[in-house]
């Protein structure tokens, strides 16, 4: 059945967002028509519901379920934008806990005065991602803010996905002796956005790595090798992650300063700034924990992949009550590689 016309077609080239796009009214069911549904649209959205129905689980399967917030500035940077992250972003929490991503809903947060073009942009982004990462778009929320109040665009996206019961991957089942991998090189997104948002001239652009991570980690699984468990190394980077999975699993971590994955673009920012690479978030970077006998084959999947081609081992697992994790660096020194009090970088996932 053909929908009743909206009036006045919705000017996405010149228009920009106002308050009444989020009143619930006439506008904001021409935005959802005119941008979101014919952008996003399937089966599910098509059902036009306050809740989505969707098809049961497959015995022996658990759902598993994610929920993120995106407040990244500036909403476009150097390999990829707001849309392309909070989709990734939210894939690639449900794939390291050994999920297959099926579903999202996304919560759009606008402010009043954001140019249409820029949110089809994104909303274009979104949907492209989310095809790429092949999960669906099954439900959504469209709220505006005054002007000012908003920074332009907000997302928040709920992630839901299906695991085997008896193959989910947690910090709990981190053991001492255990390796620590890393798919690749550290910091990337944190430069990036940095130098987007400063408009800082590197002599060597660096992009965002911001990818869905569920590729490298179905061609690690392929392997059979066991693994313990993943993070993906977002906020507060490979310490934040390192120290959150030791505390869970009651251990200590040590890594190896020189083995460790950092481009020298971003070695050599992180040196002008005096902040360090393993503080800053990337997007398409996983942390594995494995036993030892499974780290070689591990590596060697991530290897053969484009996403895991500079993947190392990069340090151990210890026996720790205090659950330290600490740094050898390269003259043979211990230091603690802990949280730092607050993000040096805010604003960038």
């Amino acid at each position: 059945m053909a929908r009743r016309p909206f009036g006045t077609p919705l000017d996405i080239a010149n228009g920009v967002v106002s308050l009444a796009h989020g009143a619930g009214g006439r506008a904001t069911a021409q935005l959802i028509d005119a941008l979101f549904a014919r952008h996003w649209h399937n089966e599910w959205l098509a059902q036009q519901e306050d809740a989505t129905v969707l098809p049961a689980l497959a015995e022996g399967m658990v759902p598993v379920v994610s929920t993120d917030l995106h407040v990244v500035t500036p909403l476009f940077f150097p390999g990829g934008d707001i849309g392309t992250l909070a989709v990734n972003g939210t894939v690639n929490d449900l794939a390291v806990r050994g999920a297959t991503p099926k579903y999202l809903t996304i919560g759009v947060l606008l402010e009043e005065g954001l140019p249409l073009a820029t949110l089809e942009r994104v909303v274009q982004n979104v949907a492209a991602a989310a095809a790429a990462a092949g999960v669906a778009i099954v439900a959504g929320d469209t709220k505006v803010v005054e002007r000012g109040k908003g920074d332009g665009l907000y997302l928040a996206v709920t992630g839901v996905g299906v695991a085997p019961a008896t193959q989910t991957w947690g910090a709990r089942a981190i053991q001492p002796g255990d390796h620590v991998l890393v798919s690749g090189t550290l910091g990337d997104h944190g430069i990036a956005i940095m130098a987007a948002r400063q408009a800082v001239p590197l002599a060597t652009p660096v992009e965002s790595d911001c990818a869905a991570l569920t590729p490298l980690i179905a061609a690690m699984r392929e392997t059979g090798a066991p693994i313990r468990a993943m993070r993906d190394l977002t906020r507060g980077g490979l310490a934040a992650a390192a120290n959150e999975m030791a505390q869970v699993a009651n251990v200590g971590m040590v890594f190896e300063e020189a083995v460790i994955p950092v481009r020298d673009e971003v070695a050599g920012a992180c040196e002008f700034l005096g902040i360090e690479p393993w503080h800053l978030a990337n997007e398409g970077i996983v942390l594995v924990v494995c036993p030892p006998e499974a780290s070689e084959p591990l590596l060697a999947a991530m290897r053969a992949h484009p996403l895991g081609r500079n993947a190392a081992r990069i340090g151990t697992v210890v026996a720790d009550e205090h659950a330290f994790v600490q740094l050898r660096t390269p003259f043979g020194g211990m230091r603690l590689l802990d949280w730092l009090h607050a993000d040096p970088l805010p604003r960038i996932c």
